[in-house]
């Protein structure tokens, strides 16, 4: 008998402020003292000295609208079983109004004080969150007094809330591929997930790899080996700066449409698996930076759907409501569409699926739907192209 769940009400009631009209002016002979009661003669005599901080209860403090979305961000949960997650997955009209009623935390581009931040931002409604905003540092210009440098990209937070899991960033600009690489070297980051193609009627990306060798900035890139996977590409790259190198895998899932969602959750749920199992093979990962165009939609599935797995994982339940709430905390908007909200329940009910049959040791074919902890790429080794 599977247990009933009800979903947390988002739109709780936000106290609006009240305008009352100021009071007449009155004689100077007790401007302190006395306040006149509405719609009555009598008249109230507050001596204000006469009151000391402990002898009256403090006023309640009033939350402004913003403090109450934060808060509802901040609190709204509705952890599932596998077999909930399975009914709610069907459920598309609810999981359309749950969707409605999150927050998107979208940054006012006031709260930005960046002087020329708007030319390095592929679309000027899509901001990063001050709090969690990655800041660069720029060696070529410390001793100008340059110490910081612009990018479009925040920290993420991961399973369990651990810090600065993911980098959450929009798809390199043609000024702005020199600030990815600086960012992908200062935060020691092994591991890139691209989703997107570099255009989708208009340009989504900028090329910011080379075919096999190239410079971008102070930075040397080589890619040494292209492996073509089930749904995504894989690329092994060397980056040096001087007489230092690093690896960096990048995985580039290219058949996900703009604000739309894939015909089926199969080659997510291979790509999340072999993120996962990439990282774990790594001592010190860096965070995993995630892109698409704009940073918000392809980039918070795939960042959902990782966090929900491990969930799944670590506690057998997935709780995409909390998921999401915490995404939008670190970085406004993440999961940009209803459609993508119903995919998460989709791919994260099919990984529940899965795991179930792992445990119960099945030996019944796999469907396309399901993913694979073995065998989720190729062998073949292609030498480097684009």
């Amino acid at each position: 008998m599977n247990e009933s769940v009800e979903s947390p009400s988002l739109s709780q009631p936000v106290d609006q402020e009240q305008s009352f009209p100021c009071p007449a002016a009155t004689a100077p002979r007790k401007p302190f003292q006395l306040q006149e009661r509405r719609g009555s003669n009598v008249s109230l005599v507050l001596d204000v000295n006469s009151l000391s901080l402990g002898a009256v209860e403090p006023l309640c403090s009033i939350s402004t609208p913003r403090e109450t979305l934060l808060h509802l961000l901040r609190t709204s949960t509705r952890p599932l079983t596998p077999s909930q997650l399975q009914e709610a997955s069907d459920e598309t009209s609810r999981l359309n109004s749950e969707y409605q009623k999150i927050p998107p935390n979208f940054v006012n581009p006031a709260e930005l004080d960046i002087p020329g931040h708007a030319l390095k931002d592929r679309y000027k409604t899509i901001l990063p969150n001050p709090e969690t905003r990655v800041c660069l540092r720029n060696p070529a210009a410390e001793e100008a007094g340059e110490t910081e440098r612009y990018i479009n990209a925040n920290y993420i937070k991961g399973y369990n809330g651990a810090p600065r899991a993911y980098i959450a960033t929009q798809g390199p600009m043609l000024n702005t591929v020199h600030d990815f690489w600086e960012m992908v070297w200062q935060e020691g980051s092994t591991t890139i997930v691209m989703i997107t193609k570099l255009k989708e009627k208009n340009e989504k990306c900028e090329l910011y790899w080379p075919e096999k060798d190239g410079s971008y900035g102070r930075f040397e890139v080589r890619v040494s080996i292209v492996k073509e996977c089930d749904g995504y590409t894989i690329r092994d790259m060397i980056i040096q700066v001087g007489s230092e190198n690093r690896q960096v895998r990048h995985y580039w899932y290219s058949t996900w449409p703009d604000h739309q969602t894939p015909d089926c959750t199969g080659p997510l749920l291979r790509l999340v698996v072999d993120v996962d199992e990439h990282r774990q093979s790594i001592p010190s990962p860096g965070p995993t930076i995630v892109h698409c165009s704009a940073g918000i939609g392809r980039t918070g599935c795939f960042i959902a759907s990782s966090i929900g797995c491990l969930q799944l994982q670590h506690t057998s339940k997935a709780d995409v409501l909390q998921i999401v709430c915490k995404l939008r905390l670190d970085r406004g908007g993440m999961i940009q569409t209803s459609e993508q909200y119903q995919f998460l329940y989709l791919t994260l009910a099919q990984y529940s699926r899965q795991l179930r049959n792992t445990d119960s040791g099945s030996e019944s074919p796999v469907p396309i739907q399901t993913i694979k902890t073995t065998g989720t790429c190729g062998d073949r080794e292609n030498p480097a192209k684009t």
